[in-house]
C-alpha cells in the first residue's frame, strides 16, 4: 500500500525539500555581484513620493508576461486617480521571435488610440532590468517564454519614444519600472504611514522589491532607495532532480532558477516531472505509469484544476490531463499529494523571499519607547491568488517566520489596479 512515509523517501531519494529558505535568499541578496550573486538587486534611484501625484495625466503601459495593458491615469487636485481608456490585449513576443523593430512598433501599434492624451508615459516592463538614474532601464535577461532576444541590452524608454516620436507624437518623460516597482509605489498611494514598502509578484513570473535604508549595500554611496531583486535568479538554493529534469524543457534553461521552482509559468512543468518520475519508480498502477509518462505537457491552471476539483463531483473534471492519465483512484490520491507538495513548496518559497525582503528593510521593529510602524506588503499575482491553497499556507508560513521568530510587524494588502496606479507614480517621480 503507498504510504506517506513512501512519498517522503521518494521526495528524499529526489533532493526535494519544502522549506524555509530564507538564509539562503539574504546570502544571495548580500553577495557582492563580483562573486557570482544570483539576483540582480538593481537600484532604480527612486523612492516613494511623499505625496499623491495632483493634477496630472499620463498613459500608462503594463506589458507583463502574458497580457499587454495600456490606459490613461488622471490625478485630479486632491491625488485621487482616475483610470480610463483602459484595453488589453495579448503581449507581443510570447507568441514568435520579435526583432527589436518589430517589439517596439508592436508597443507603438497598442497604444496608438492614447496619441495626444498625456505627453508622460509610465512603462511597466515585467522583465529583468538595469534600472538608469534618468528611469530608463535597459532589459539584461528574458523569462516567462518571451521571444524578443536583439531587445537585450537597449534602453526601452528610449527605444519608445523614438518610436512613438516617429508616428508624429510629442513625448515627454517615460519612466521604465518594473511591476514590482509598481505594486510597491501602489502601497504608498493605499499605505501613507506605513514603516516601509515591498512589492511582491507571483504569477507568470515571481519577483520582489523593497526600499533600501541609509546604510544600505546595494548603493555604492549608501543612499536609500526602492531596491528590484530579480529574486527568481536567486542561485543559492539546491535544486531538486525535478526542478533540474523541467528545466531541460524551458526555453532558456539555467537561467531563473527560483522562478522556475514556482512561478505560473513554470509550476506545471515542475508537478510533470513530479509526476513522471513518480511514474518511472512504479507509484502509480502500471496503466496510470505509463499515460503519464506520455504526457507532453502540463500547464500550472490544469495542475490546478486537478487539485481544486479533488474532492469535487465535476462534471468536466475528466477533461483535465492529469484525471485522465490516472486509472485507479489511488493512482488520484498519489498524483494529489504529488501536485500539493509542490504547491506547498511554492508557498515556503514566496514566504522565504517576502521574509528576506523584511530583514532588508530594517523596519518593522519598535524604536524606544515607540511602537513598531508596519511594514506594508503589496501581493499581485493570479497564481498567488489563486493557486489551490497558496495564499493562505504563504501567509502562515510568513507570520510564523517574520513575526513569531524576527519580530517584524507588517500588513499584506491587496491594492486595486496596483500596476497601474504605481506606474502612473512613477511616470511623476
Amino acid at each position: 500500500m503507498f504510504t506517506d512515509f513512501k512519498l517522503k523517501l521518494f521526495f528524499k531519494r529526489h533532493n526535494f525539500v519544502s522549506k524555509m529558505i530564507v538564509d539562503e535568499i539574504l546570502t544571495d541578496m548580500r553577495r557582492p555581484k563580483s562573486e557570482n550573486r544570483g539576483m540582480d538587486m538593481s537600484r532604480t534611484w527612486m523612492l516613494p513620493p511623499s505625496k499623491n501625484p495632483e493634477n496630472e495625466k499620463v498613459i500608462v503601459i503594463d506589458a507583463g508576461g502574458t497580457n499587454f495593458r495600456s490606459c490613461l491615469v488622471s490625478f485630479d487636485g486632491s491625488g485621487n486617480a482616475e483610470i480610463s481608456d483602459f484595453n488589453k490585449t495579448f503581449m507581443p513576443a510570447t507568441e514568435k521571435e520579435y526583432s527589436k523593430d518589430e517589439f517596439f512598433s508592436a508597443i507603438a501599434d497598442r497604444i496608438e488610440y492614447l496619441k495626444g492624451k498625456a505627453e508622460k508615459i509610465g512603462f511597466c516592463f515585467s522583465y529583468s532590468l538595469d534600472m538608469t538614474p534618468e528611469h530608463d532601464a535597459i532589459p539584461n535577461a528574458f523569462s516567462k517564454e518571451f521571444k524578443a532576444r536583439s531587445v537585450l541590452g537597449c534602453p526601452v524608454g528610449k527605444c519608445l519614444k523614438d518610436e512613438l516620436e516617429k508616428r508624429g507624437w510629442k513625448v515627454g518623460k517615460i519612466s521604465v519600472i518594473n511591476d514590482t516597482v509598481g505594486a510597491l509605489l501602489a502601497g504608498k498611494v493605499k499605505e501613507k504611514d506605513a514603516g516601509s514598502y515591498i512589492g511582491f509578484i507571483l504569477g507568470t513570473g515571481m519577483n520582489a522589491a523593497f526600499v533600501a535604508p541609509e546604510g544600505n549595500i546595494w548603493d555604492e554611496k549608501g543612499q536609500n532607495q526602492i531596491i528590484v531583486c530579480e529574486s527568481g535568479k536567486c542561485n543559492s538554493f539546491k535544486l531538486s532532480d525535478f526542478d533540474v529534469d523541467a528545466d531541460k524543457r524551458t526555453a532558456i534553461p539555467v537561467q531563473f532558477p527560483l522562478e522556475k521552482c514556482c512561478s505560473g509559468a513554470y509550476l506545471g512543468n515542475t508537478c510533470l516531472s513530479f509526476l513522471k518520475f513518480a511514474a518511472n519508480e512504479n507509484l502509480f498502477s502500471k496503466k496510470a505509469a505509463e499515460n503519464f509518462k506520455n504526457l507532453a505537457l502540463l500547464s500550472t491552471i490544469d495542475a490546478d484544476n486537478f487539485l481544486n476539483g479533488f474532492d469535487k463531483n465535476l462534471q468536466d473534471k475528466n477533461e483535465n490531463p492529469v484525471e485522465k492519465c490516472c486509472f485507479t483512484e489511488k493512482d488520484r490520491k498519489i498524483a494529489f499529494k504529488l501536485l500539493d507538495s509542490a504547491v506547498d513548496r511554492c508557498a515556503h518559497y514566496a514566504a522565504s523571499i517576502l521574509a528576506a525582503n523584511l530583514i532588508a528593510t530594517e523596519k518593522g521593529k519598535s524604536e524606544g519607547n515607540s511602537p513598531a510602524k508596519e511594514v506594508c506588503i503589496v501581493c499581485n499575482g493570479t497564481t498567488f491568488y489563486k493557486t489551490h491553497r497558496l495564499k493562505e499556507r504563504t501567509e502562515k508560513y510568513l507570520f510564523d517566520y517574520a513575526y513569531k521568530k524576527c519580530g517584524i510587524s507588517y500588513k499584506t494588502v491587496c491594492v486595486e489596479n496596483d500596476i497601474t496606479l504605481g506606474t502612473a507614480v512613477a511616470a511623476l517621480i
